[in-house]
């Protein structure tokens, strides 16, 4: 068997890889010999998706591990597809995102030597290593089993992120024995497990917790696998509890805890500067979630409790009190068994309010007032963008909302509530990529073609990866593209003004998206009211792409009255 060949073999039967993106090169060829369709139609095979450029094929490795919770995998050419990736790879390292990219490489006797071969870089790896956790050339063919094994027990059991394994051309054909004592090469995926947090630090946090008067929960992706025993725990504290963007629905749709990802705005800031105890797992404390005005005011007040799977994680942004390494799924469900047999009776503390009277607990009232405070809806900043989500939720309410970083994303991230989590994602967070909604869109209708899958785009990003429009087309995914037009890059034309610099760069000029759309072979209706949004969506091909183009302009004066 050869390495290329064993290497098929492993991700479709031993770690139950089922869908692969990458643009085919000369480099890679090889490859592609196991990928084609099974004689067998009952036998497993591999689904290979072309995108027009890599940097569509990580965004859609992404939005498939985001929307899945499985690994994202990549074929990806020497050279020039390496750089074109590294991009999604960055935007998946900051968010942790499990992505396998498989990469050539030079021949072997080639490799540093600079001698102006097809793809030929100084040190592939070395440019590559920057974005992934960790990236390797596979030197010896037989250790391809242990290589892999690594990649995915970081994937189950660490802080995950991309890897890059590459393969230099010459040795896909190389031939590869069975192990020592076999007579196949078949393998077993490794069991492994999740790392459970100290249970004499666990003492202390339920300790901590079971005193606190104020206390405040933050819930950050980390947290995603364990929906329930994040609800048993906030309910049991009766805890005000911030989501993350990426831990959005994790409680469920608007639940009387749950504050959003309002973490940087100022009836939230008042409250984590006034708890007594904040509890923060699986989150990362960073800009992204926590200051998105960018001026450090994200001040926690008393004693911090908090729990990562990644050590060094744990010493950054926030000064713990208490820090404990440890699987934020595993750390949820056990502390949520001892705070419900512990706790749960002596933190449903009523405030003697009608409200209390009614039903409603400490921490729900204390949630409302904030949000009340905070009158998200009838800010000027969001008001518009109300009738939108209210009608794409009515239309589609069991959707995954795939974003870039635009305006429609930047007030869903503060407005809109999911029913579960992985329903809701975008590139505003960590990285703040632009380019990102559409494939990454792409990637979460592979993965879950049982949901409907709604696109947040702007007119400036999608320009980033508008091609892969064609990539729907010919894959027939039904995704929705919400396109909002508002002439250019709306988010940077403010810095600018804010900051009293003269605009440049920013009022770009649009090509026409209907027509492109047609030329694609897509779908596609220009809007300019909820009405029309409605209509839209309830007469489109459920079979085959859309793309809906509302003009910013005409939408508010048409929702003005």
């Amino acid at each position: 068997m050869t390495c290329a060949e064993l290497l098929i073999r492993l991700l479709r039967d031993t770690y139950g890889v089922d869908t692969v993106f990458g643009i085919p090169g000369v480099h890679t060829v090889e490859l592609y010999r196991g990928l084609e369709p099974d004689a067998d139609p009952a036998a497993r095979s591999i689904r290979h998706v072309t995108p027009r450029h890599e940097q569509g094929a990580g965004f859609m490795a992404d939005g498939y591990a985001r929307s899945t919770g499985k690994p994202g995998g990549c074929f990806i050419i020497t050279g020039p597809g390496m750089t074109n990736i590294t991009t999604a790879m960055g935007q998946a390292l900051a968010d942790s995102i499990p992505m396998l990219v498989i990469s050539s490489v030079n021949r072997t006797d080639t490799l540093g030597r600079g001698q102006g071969r097809l793809h030929e870089l100084p040190s592939q790896q070395q440019l590559v290593s920057g974005v992934a956790r960790f990236s390797h050339t596979l030197l010896d063919p037989a250790a391809l089993p242990e290589v892999l094994a690594r990649a995915f027990a970081l994937f189950e059991g660490a802080r995950p992120g991309p890897v890059h394994i590459e393969i230099p051309i010459d040795l896909f054909n190389a031939e590869i024995p069975p192990p020592a004592g076999r007579t196949t090469h078949d393998f077993t995926r490794p069991r492994i497990g999740r790392l459970a947090p100290d249970p004499t630090l666990l003492a202390d946090a339920v300790s901590l917790l079971q005193g606190a008067e104020r206390p405040l929960v933050l819930l950050g992706g980390g947290c995603v696998a364990a929906p329930e025993a994040a609800r048993q725990l906030v309910e049991a504290l009766d805890a005000p509890t911030v989501t993350t963007i990426n831990a959005k629905g994790l409680l469920g749709s608007a639940h009387p805890l749950d504050l959003g990802a309002n973490a940087a705005l100022p009836a939230v800031r008042e409250l984590a500067r006034d708890a007594d105890v904040v509890l923060a797992i699986g989150t990362e404390l960073g800009e992204t979630d926590y200051d998105v005005v960018f001026d450090d005011g994200f001040v926690i007040g008393g004693q911090l409790i908090r729990i990562d799977i990644d050590p060094e994680q744990l010493a950054r942004n926030q000064q713990a009190t208490l820090a404990i390494v440890a699987d934020a799924g595993l750390a949820l469900e056990t502390l949520a068994a001892r705070v419900v047999g512990g706790l749960g009776e002596t933190y449903d503390k009523p405030a003697e309010t009608a409200d209390a009277k009614a039903g409603k607990t400490r921490g729900a009232q204390i949630t409302a007032a904030a949000l009340e405070a905070l009158a998200l809806p009838t800010d000027p900043a969001f008001a518009p963008y109300v009738p939108l989500f209210d009608t794409l939720q009515q239309a589609l309410p069991e959707a995954i909302w795939v974003g870039d970083s635009c305006a429609t994303v930047y007030a869903a991230n503060h407005l809109l509530s999911q029913p579960a989590p992985r329903r809701y994602f975008n590139a505003s967070t960590g990285y703040g990529t632009l380019g990102y909604g559409l494939p990454a869109a792409m990637g979460a209708t592979l993965g879950r073609p049982d949901l409907p899958v709604i696109a947040l785009v702007g007119d400036g990003g999608i320009m980033f990866t508008l091609s892969e429009l064609a990539c729907a087309v010919e894959e027939q995914l039904p995704v929705v593209i919400v396109l909002w037009h508002n002439q250019g890059y709306e988010e940077i034309r403010r810095f600018m003004d804010n900051a009293g610099v003269t605009r440049l760069g920013v009022d770009i000029k649009a090509p026409d998206f209907q027509l492109l759309a047609q030329g694609f072979g897509c779908a596609a209706v220009a809007i300019d009211s909820p009405s029309e949004l409605a209509t839209a969506i309830s007469e489109r091909d459920a079979s085959a792409p859309l793309l809906v183009e509302i003009d910013a302009a005409g939408w508010q004066r048409s929702i003005a009255g």
